[in-house]
């Protein structure tokens, strides 16, 4: 049956909460999947993510950036909420991994096999997690923003890398694209890319419906990424 619970732990001195899914039919410890939100917050999309992944078997835990009870609702509150860690990208790894540090203390969790995935601004959050040379399985950055910290760690990438992006999606040009794939090239990563044509910004959120800012659902390419995304985490948890 599936259980769920929210679950408090501190970045510093900031109280975060995040989201907790798992199967309690399922004994022993499993692999876990961190689920990083986008400019929002910890939503409610972020943590039905978490609890697909708990019905793949997993541990899902939808991961909090901004603190307890923090949440964007308009445009303007959302940029707010995501520029100070923009800015400061060893700040924002950081929170991202007080979130990895929390799940390792789960009970249901194997701590040797996590992995993450992250849409939008949590796209970028996973991969900054990645190129701290944090131990995780792998991450998926699903139309998550690309750009490399201005001064990129020096550990060596141990995840395995895959990237879901639209094509159309205005917020990462093509520019944006040949520079992560020259980055992870560098870097002598394990990654993959999957460019979806005739898509947008935000192509599984079915409440995305503004083409003038970019951000389009696409049922097609949505159901084509969760297939794709449950192939990638069997195969990094096998």
């Amino acid at each position: 049956m599936l259980q769920t619970k929210k679950m408090e732990y501190l970045d510093g001195n900031v109280l975060l909460e995040g989201y907790c899914a798992y199967d309690d039919k399922i004994a022993g410890k499993r692999p876990a999947v961190l689920v990083a939100h986008d400019w929002s917050g910890c939503n409610e999309f972020a943590c039905q993510k978490a609890e697909k992944l708990a019905e793949l078997g997993y541990v899902g835990f939808a991961l909090d950036m901004f603190g307890k009870n923090v949440r964007g609702h308009t445009k303007e509150e959302k940029t707010a909420l995501i520029k100070p860690l923009l800015e400061k990208r060893k700040a924002l790894a950081q929170r991202a991994l007080s979130a990895f540090n929390n799940v390792k203390t789960i009970e249901q969790v194997d701590s040797t096999r996590i992995g993450g995935m992250g849409f939008c601004f949590g796209g970028l959050c996973v991969l900054d997690l990645a190129r701290m040379g944090v131990a995780l399985r792998g991450v998926v950055s699903v139309h998550g923003l690309l750009n490399a910290p201005q001064h990129s760690p020096s550990q060596s990438i141990q995840a395995k890398i895959m990237v879901l992006h639209g094509h159309d999606d205005p917020m990462v040009p093509p520019a944006s694209v040949v520079e992560f794939e020259q980055e992870m090239a560098e870097a002598k990563a394990d990654w993959q890319m999957h460019i979806y044509g005739n898509t947008m910004h935000a192509f599984t959120n079915p409440l995305a419906n503004d083409p003038a800012f970019g951000t389009v659902y696409s049922a097609l390419a949505d159901s084509r990424s969760w297939i794709i995304i449950k192939d990638f985490f069997n195969e990094i948890f096998s």
